[in-house]
């Protein structure tokens, strides 16, 4: 071994038991990064919950998988040779929660989703822009006869007789509905 050479690390991997405790607790974070800085291995955190906000902190501070206790234990052995081969193991839950956080997020971008589907929504902000039910077919990959049905729905459920006027219920509705537009 040359003499600017670092030992290999005798270990593979580092497997952090941290229980019921949170890796964003100052103790267990610091020996998470710790562990992570001194040995040349992966550091997977073996956990008793998968919550998202747990798993992601314990990925940004250096960690290369995040296994919760209630996994079988074959799961926990293919998530530490994951990790071996250079991959990130991440809980299947902390995924999809991850996805509904998403999706919840995107909510908030259609304030109209509780009244409206996400293609009437679209119908509607096309309708508040002036647009021509041919223009909105075309925009929306739609037939215009498909156009004219979200229309008619959506004047049902506004209680509006035109389309001007469900621009202008729509305007009064969602105030803010102007900067949501696309």
């Amino acid at each position: 071994m040359a003499a600017d050479e670092e030992p290999a690390s005798p270990l593979a991997a580092v497997l952090l038991c941290i229980g019921r405790q949170r890796p964003a607790d100052a103790a267990v974070g610091s020996t998470i990064t710790k562990l992570v800085a001194e040995y040349a291995c992966p550091v997977i955190v073996l956990a008793d919950n998968d919550e998202l906000a747990h798993v992601l902190k314990a990925l940004e501070l250096g960690a290369k998988g995040y296994i919760p206790t209630s996994v079988q234990i074959d799961v926990c052995i293919e998530a530490i040779n994951l990790a071996l081969a250079g991959g990130i193991f991440l809980p299947a839950s902390s995924v999809l929660a991850m996805r509904r956080a998403i999706e919840a997020g995107n909510d908030v971008n259609r304030p109209m989703s509780g009244m409206f589907t996400q293609r009437q929504e679209e119908v509607v902000n096309a309708l508040c822009r002036g647009k021509a039910n041919k223009i909105i077919a075309y925009e929306l990959n739609l037939r215009e006869s498909t156009v004219k049905v979200h229309i008619r729905n959506i004047m049902r459920k506004l209680k509006a007789t035109n389309r001007t006027e469900v621009a202008f219920k729509i305007n009064e509705m969602f105030p803010e509905h102007a900067n949501f537009q696309h």
